[in-house]
């Protein structure tokens, strides 16, 4: 397995798309995005969990469980949530326009849209945008890279990630994009600002499998994304198999290799949302081990990334361990501090039950690095759990506090 700076979400082959400024959002370069194969192809999709979930997860819900489409419609400025009857007709609508200027029916396509909630689209906008993408579908890095404009919001900086897998005689290509910055918990599951990731490979594979090697992914990389904890309306990530490769996913060595692959992608990805997270100045990676199960060190992984406090602090290159130990404390979990040993940058702080000393200048200056790691061993067991958050500033408040007005 191998990752290629070249490669692009149009590098698996099978795939056009297309990002255009229709004039929802308040300037360009895009806010209308088409991703599309010539046929339907396996695919799979996860979304959130909200119970306050938005007209288009409803109705992509529908046309995902076939277990084939076309291909994803997309807009960005409006999340098209708690939008009523209107809400679902305009979702509809837009999978309308993309079968008519695509092809295909529309039943084969994944309807998505973030942004603001509680507005109507505006559909005459978002009409004129998907026609006009479906006249410059390609498959260059240009068209992936508006695309991948066609879906931020908040976002400061694009996110893609690819990878080549050999896949017995032959080699398969995984590549996605992703957006969000703020509203950053998902809680995405299968079968049922805004997480989008999109995910294209050429490998052939069934419908069935890509659906649990999907959910195993976005399990362990975008489940593992905490910016403010606070899961959208539209969360979406979902992947299309286009079978233009000569590779095939069927043996158990085959699965497994292609499963790396794609959670490397799905990692990625999901460590640049956290990274790109509203106001972020740094990455920060929260690892758990030796817990007594998987589950406990991922409740701690996610109290520890999920506190005000425990971001503060990082903003701030404080070495505050105590707001760390005790946001795993409280996690609900079994956590004995006297079994526990803390480590922020590779220095030890806390070792079982008692501070540790350390250059609290120096440690301060590590963790004024654009990636900080947290790291508790709590020599109980094995589980093991990773979070990926950022730091919390004041550019945040700025942000959201201005966010609608």
């Amino acid at each position: 397995m191998y990752g290629m700076a070249e490669l692009h979400l149009l590098s698996p082959r099978g795939f056009r798309a297309a990002g255009v400024y229709a004039g929802i959002k308040s300037k360009p370069p895009a806010d209308v995005g088409l991703l599309v194969c010539q046929a339907p192809v396996p695919a799979a999709a996860a979304f959130t969990t909200n119970k306050v979930f938005a007209a288009p997860v409803e109705i992509g819900r529908r046309h995902i469980a076939r277990g084939r489409l076309r291909g994803v419609v997309v807009n960005s400025g409006n999340a098209n949530a708690c939008t009523g009857e209107r809400g679902r007709r305009d979702a509809i609508r837009m999978c309308q326009v993309a079968a008519r200027v695509v092809g295909g029916e529309p039943g084969e396509y994944l309807p998505s849209s973030t942004g603001i909630i509680g507005h109507h689209l505006p559909m005459e906008k978002v009409q004129r945008g998907i026609i006009e993408a479906g006249k410059y579908l390609g498959d260059s890095c240009e068209h992936a890279l508006l695309f991948g404009d066609a879906i931020m919001t908040t976002d400061t900086k694009r996110k893609s990630a690819a990878v080549k897998v050999r896949l017995g005689r032959s080699v398969a290509t995984i590549a996605g994009v992703a957006k969000g910055a703020g509203m950053i918990g998902p809680r995405l599951g299968v079968a049922h600002a805004t997480l989008l990731s999109y995910l294209t490979t050429d490998v052939q594979i069934s419908p069935a499998v890509l659906r649990r090697l999907l959910a195993d992914a976005a399990g362990e990389s975008f489940n593992c994304v905490t910016i403010d904890d606070h899961t959208s309306t539209n969360d979406t990530v979902a992947i299309f198999a286009s079978g233009a490769g000569d590779a095939t996913v069927g043996a158990e060595r085959e699965r497994r290799a292609f499963a790396a692959a794609l959670l490397e992608v799905c990692q990625a990805l999901a460590q640049q949302v956290a990274a790109d997270g509203e106001g972020a100045s740094k990455l920060v990676t929260v690892r758990v081990r030796r817990a007594v199960s998987d589950a406990a060190a991922r409740a701690m992984a996610r109290a520890i990334a999920d506190s005000p406090l425990v971001k503060c602090a990082m903003h701030g290159n404080d070495p505050n361990w105590g707001r760390i130990v005790s946001a795993a404390g409280m996690a609900g979990v079994p956590f004995d501090p006297q079994q526990a040993v803390l480590k922020l940058q590779g220095t030890a702080v806390f070792r079982r039950g008692a501070p540790v000393a350390f250059d609290a200048a120096k440690l301060s200056g590590a963790l004024a690095a654009a990636e900080v790691s947290v790291d508790l061993d709590c020599a109980a067991g094995t589980g093991r759990a990773v979070f990926w958050t950022c730091d919390l500033s004041r550019d945040y408040v700025a942000i959201n506090a201005d966010y609608h007005t």
